[in-house]
């Protein structure tokens, strides 16, 4: 018996120094030491320390979801880098990496600490994790706080998030309690007074009774009963199917009509003889090969060049070169040849393919810059190719633009009037507006409650990530305009849906299984 149990010792013991070798590079058994009954768990410094590094944990799960949850943005991200840099880079999937490294450390290190605490060895952090602890702390901190300041909506995300997402954070966050109970009861007991019992139970027992009642105050437009959930928002591309084509093309809007989108979204500007195209940016550098065709013009307005001058570019091969999204997939051939020779669209062939097809269309329109011959005349120009050329029918424009909305009813009747920012149910009714074109982080179920029932219907912009589709969905959104018609399409019900019977259920039982499984691990 004697000789079984020395045997099974000395055969545990490579497992201890695997844990002793990754957390404290003390690989050898008498470089190590055990924690005697009665007596803490590490010396001084050691103790003083755990808290940065449970502290750099913390910081990193919190980036990593933060960042995580801004996935709806990438692309906006890595395009404003693009502006500031001149060359474009996945940057945001880069930072999504570093967040899910950082996390994966922390997270093995207080795994490591606790199966440590477990075999009842003394915790010894090596100096190269304690500077790798440092870091994290400092990069998470840091880029949670260069967020907040460069990229302000991206906190109104987050709290979106939560409304989707906090029935199954609760969850987790009870699970890692009860992960948690156990290195907590293991200190208790072996604490050989009762101040310290209570300063190490004390905290815990308060953060678990929290959690426990935080679904009192959890609000979710997803959690509801059956039969009170709106249609599903319609479709609208925004710049067409800018993740299966080069946006702005023709390609682009027949993806989007492909995948049973309900409307197109696009931007229109005017070339110096007046033809009015479509085109986002500022200059061609981007979305053409400007470089390759005007090498000494690339960074001269788009309004500049004549419409002869932008037949000449591709608005092509950069889609294939640049795979500006995250997630793209591979394009078929027939799918690479056409985008590779896909040119800068009109406004008049972009009317007339929504037309043929019975789509929606809305765009923002772009002044020309100073010394532009159509600068006092864009309006007119636009409005001439909108009635007289292209001739689609009027109610299935969205007209956003606001400067002169009382002239264009004029001339224009027709149009469903849409305002790109929330007002009085009173001014928007005065000015026969029947629709708001609204950034998605001004997204609030009772401000669109109460414009519906004033029969103004509500469209959220750029809606791309399913979470957030859903959210719209069960906040009773009219329409969305996303990047990703074809992978909302197949939504057949929100995420995260359930009547509020289902999640009284599920947040019983969690509460329930967890104070059993920690009473017992407490009374073990």
């Amino acid at each position: 018996v004697v000789r079984r149990r020395l045997l099974q010792r000395y055969e545990h013991q490579p497992f201890i120094s695997c844990l002793a070798g990754f957390y404290s590079c003390r690989w050898k058994r008498y470089q190590r030491e055990r924690t005697e009954p009665g007596k803490c768990c590490c010396n001084m410094r050691e103790c003083m320390f755990f808290p940065l590094l449970v502290a750099a944990f913390c910081f990193s799960l919190v980036f990593l979801y933060t960042w995580g949850e801004g996935k709806n943005d990438y692309n906006g991200f890595d395009w404003y880098n693009y502006g500031n840099l001149g060359f474009w880079f996945l940057w945001s999937l880069v930072i999504l990496i570093v967040a899910a490294v950082l996390f994966a450390y922390t997270s093995l290190l207080l795994v490591l600490a606790m199966c440590l605490l477990a075999e009842g060895q003394q915790l010894y952090l090596h100096w190269s994790h304690k500077i790798g602890t440092f870091l994290v702390l400092g990069f998470t901190i840091s880029s949670l706080f260069a967020l907040s300041i460069l990229w302000r909506d991206h906190r109104k995300t987050v709290r979106l998030s939560f409304q989707v997402t906090a029935p199954y954070l609760h969850i987790g966050a009870i699970a890692i309690m009860v992960l948690l109970s156990w290195p907590v009861a293991l200190h208790a007991i072996r604490a050989d007074r009762k101040v310290i019992q209570v300063i190490i139970v004390g905290p815990y027992l308060a953060i678990l009774l929290f959690l426990f009642l935080i679904p009192l105050g959890m609000y979710s437009p997803c959690i509801r009963e059956k039969g009170t959930l709106g249609p599903k928002p319609a479709l609208i591309g925004h710049r067409g199917a800018p993740m299966l084509a080069p946006e702005n093309t023709e390609m682009s809007f027949l993806k989007t009509i492909e995948h049973g989108g309900d409307g197109l979204e696009t931007d229109v500007t005017i070339s110096y003889d007046g033809v009015p195209f479509l085109m986002h940016d500022d200059t061609l550098r981007r979305t053409t090969n400007i470089h390759e065709v005007y090498p000494n013009e690339t960074g001269k307005a788009a309004s500049f060049f004549s419409w002869d001058s932008l037949q000449k570019l591709n608005a092509g091969t950069w889609f294939l070169k640049n795979k500006p999204f995250l997630g793209m997939g591979s394009l078929s051939k027939a799918d690479q040849n056409q985008a590779m020779n896909q040119s800068i669209y009109t406004l008049s062939g972009f009317l007339r393919l929504a037309d043929s097809h019975n789509k929606l269309v809305i765009f923002d329109l772009y002044r020309p810059p100073e010394k532009h011959p159509y600068r006092n005349l864009w309006i007119r120009k636009i409005l001439d190719v909108i009635l007289k050329e292209s001739k689609i029918k009027r109610h299935l424009v969205l007209w956003l633009h606001n400067s002169v909305r009382s002239f264009v009813q004029s001339v224009a009747p027709g149009f469903q009037h849409t305002m790109g920012r929330k007002a009085p149910i009173e001014d928007l009714l005065k000015h026969n507006i029947v629709k708001l074109n609204l950034v998605y982080t001004d997204m609030s179920s009772e401000d669109i409650r109460k414009y519906a029932e004033a029969n103004i219907t509500t469209n959220f912009y750029v809606v791309n990530e399913p979470w957030l589709y859903s959210l719209a969905w069960c906040s009773g959104a009219h329409s969305v305009t996303t990047n990703a018609v074809h992978l909302l399409k197949d939504l057949s019900q929100p995420l995260f849906l359930m009547t509020p019977r289902q999640y009284n259920i599920m947040w019983i039982l969690t509460d329930l299984t967890s104070a059993f499984l920690i009473s017992l691990i407490f009374a073990l």
